[in-house]
C-alpha cells in the first residue's frame, strides 16, 4: 500500500503563490490533487498520470500546474494568483486507474495539508 505526505502548506496574502509537496512510497501510481473545505465535499484539483505526459487541472487555466518526479516518488502542486476562495485543506491522493482518481474511487490519501488565502 502506498504513504503519502503532505508538506507543511501555509499562510499567503491573494495573489501569492505556494507550491505543495508530496513524497510517495511508491511511483507507479496515478497521482493528484484535492482540496477540502469543511462542510463541503472533497474536490478534485489536478491529476498527473505515471509517465507525467497527461495532467487535468481543475483550476483556471494558469493558475496552477502539477509535475512529478518518480525518481524521488515526489508530486508537486504549484498554484499562482491565489484567491482567498483557495483557502483549504489539501490532500495528495494515488490510485491506480486515472479515471479513478479522478473520480476518487478507491484513492489513498495523505494527511492533508492547510492553505489559507488571506485578503
Amino acid at each position: 500500500q502506498i504513504r503519502l505526505a503532505e508538506s507543511v502548506g501555509g499562510s499567503v496574502q491573494a495573489g501569492g503563490s505556494l507550491t505543495l509537496t508530496c513524497r510517495t512510497s511508491d511511483s507507479d501510481y496515478q497521482l493528484g490533487w484535492f482540496r477540502q473545505v469543511p462542510g463541503q465535499e472533497r474536490e478534485y484539483v489536478a491529476g498527473i498520470d505515471t509517465g507525467g505526459g497527461t495532467t487535468n487541472e481543475n483550476c483556471a487555466k494558469g493558475r496552477c500546474s502539477i509535475s512529478r518526479d518518480n525518481t524521488e516518488g515526489t508530486v508537486w502542486l504549484q498554484m499562482n494568483s491565489l484567491k482567498p476562495e483557495d483557502t483549504a485543506t489539501y490532500y495528495c491522493a494515488a490510485n491506480w486507474r486515472f479515471a479513478d482518481l479522478v473520480r476518487s474511487d478507491g484513492n489513498y490519501w495523505g494527511q492533508g495539508t492547510q492553505v489559507t488565502v488571506s485578503s
